[in-house]
């Protein structure tokens, strides 16, 4: 049965290490890493689980566009970050924020939605499970910055979105992870 699962919560809150924890002992896991290069401590715990476990993973980093093409048959995966991933939309499609209305947010959701479902559709295939990690934009105060103001706007419609969409959500704080769904 193939499942999607959501984690989000605050930065550095322990997202990434509960997905890798969780998907330890499994052989042929694809991380898939967005924007920068996977946290040294997030690589190690990688490292860590291959080796105890006698299993091994493909990392892709840098993903920009198309996600679900670098699935292939891997029948897990992680997407870290689904935030640094509508982040990197945002600045293809509006490269200047002045120009931004709620039209092109909307199109900036729909892309990233439905990138989403596109891998969800590819790991229902595989009869796998994937679990997406993303930011938690809801505790903070609304930034005075432009485009930092759109972002989080455009993240949390997305996460709303794919949260009601997902088998399970977990909410991550200072280490701690917390079924909601």
């Amino acid at each position: 049965m193939s499942k999607s699962i959501l984690i989000t919560g605050g930065a550095s809150s322990g997202k990434s290490r509960w997905a890798v924890t969780n998907y330890s002992h499994y052989d042929y896991v694809l991380y898939l890493r967005t924007g920068e290069a996977v946290d040294p401590d997030v690589l190690h715990r990688i490292e860590y689980g291959n080796n105890l476990n006698g299993v091994e993973w493909d990392i892709a980093e840098g993903i920009t566009e198309d996600p679900a093409s670098r699935i292939g048959d891997h029948k897990f995966v992680i997407f870290d970050r689904l935030s640094d991933y509508t982040e990197q939309i945002l600045n293809q499609t509006c490269p200047h924020i002045a120009e931004m209305n709620d039209d092109m947010m909307k199109s900036i959701e729909r892309r990233v939605i439905t990138d989403i479902e596109d891998m969800r559709e590819r790991i229902r295939e595989n009869k796998g499970s994937m679990t997406i990690i993303t930011l938690e934009t809801g505790f903070s105060i609304a930034p005075e910055d432009p485009r930092m103001r759109a972002l989080r706007r455009i993240i949390g419609s997305i996460n709303q979105r794919i949260a009601n969409s997902s088998d399970e959500v977990y909410f991550s704080a200072s280490g701690i992870q917390f079924k909601i769904k």
